[in-house]
């Protein structure tokens, strides 16, 4: 069984995570849901999630298997919820997990499960017990993954993508102790 771990991400990473993000917003297409198709996330977001030190790779038999950003302290689309809320308010020390993907060549194996995991991890070790993270109504597999690592669904947020309309999102969290 080839090993599978988290690193946080370097410069050599990122041609592996702009094709894995940018078949994760074909593989969106595919399914028929709207989430990534107005240009977020757009290469120069990725390129300062790596400058920035705030991104992480899964590595699966010394490849890129996954990708994801740990954003640290509030975020501006989380500060609103609608039915629900944040058990710890809306500006509590927390952080969100975002652009979560898994490289095609590596769909099927579960590692979305262990990405998400590692990054519940991470996100511990950096001080934070109160965990956010958010998906698109209709991307029921991600669903699936977020509530299998134990986040309760709060309520709803919207984002918006590059000047597009607003979209819901379903938002989640995980309190860790």
């Amino acid at each position: 069984m080839p090993a599978t771990y988290l690193k946080k991400s370097t410069e050599e990473d990122l041609p592996a995570i702009l094709d894995i993000i940018h078949s994760a917003i074909k593989y969106l297409h595919e399914q028929g849901i709207d989430q990534w198709q107005h240009g977020y996330p757009a290469d120069e977001d990725l390129v300062k999630d790596v400058k920035d030190g705030i991104n992480y790779v899964l590595i699966t038999d010394g490849q890129v298997a996954g990708t994801a950003t740990i954003h640290q302290g509030i975020d501006p689309n989380y500060l609103k919820i609608e039915e629900g809320d944040w058990v710890n308010g809306s500006e509590a020390h927390y952080a969100a997990i975002h652009r979560v993907a898994i490289s095609n060549e590596f769909r099927g194996q579960h590692l979305s499960e262990k990405l998400v995991s590692s990054l519940i991890t991470v996100s511990r070790v950096l001080g934070y017990k109160d965990i956010r993270i958010d998906t698109h109504p209709e991307n029921k597999g991600m669903q699936h993954v977020i509530t299998s690592n134990g986040f309760e669904k709060r309520g709803i947020i919207h984002m918006r993508e590059n000047g597009h309309p607003w979209t819901a999102r379903f938002a989640y969290q995980l309190l860790t102790k």
